[in-house]
């Protein structure tokens, strides 16, 4: 059964202590435009979707794993080589995160900002 969507996803925001550095290291992992950015507020996209950063005074990052802590999202990104991928996310500013539960199938990173996000391998075919 096809259903009708509700909605269309167009934006999604992200709460961080530094937009314009989030926006920057999303821009050049994800190969997006930084379409804008002033102050409190960071925006990439790629003409059809947005990720979005806003600046939060006191902003703590979520702590991984912790199933009881405040993480509010992650990312699955696929990538043909992972160990490849993460040396570039890790050039760019983020840091692999001690905690591993998908063994080689994925690997859990932290950007600049401490929010975690994966680097899944991409599926063949």
């Amino acid at each position: 059964m096809t259903k009708e969507p509700v909605a269309t996803l167009t934006m999604f925001d992200v709460d961080c202590s530094d937009p314009a550095r989030l926006a920057q290291f999303y821009s050049a992992v994800l190969g997006w435009e930084v379409t804008y950015s002033e102050g409190d507020y960071s925006m990439i996209g790629n003409g059809s979707t947005s990720i979005g950063f806003g600046k939060v005074e006191g902003y703590t990052p979520p702590s991984w794993p912790d199933a009881d802590g405040l993480k509010r999202y992650h990312l699955d990104l696929q990538v043909d080589d992972i160990a490849k991928a993460a040396n570039e996310c890790e050039a760019l500013g983020a840091r692999t995160a001690g905690f591993q539960p998908g063994g080689d199938r994925w690997r859990v990173m932290l950007d600049p900002n401490g929010h975690p996000f994966c680097l899944c391998r991409k599926a063949a075919g």
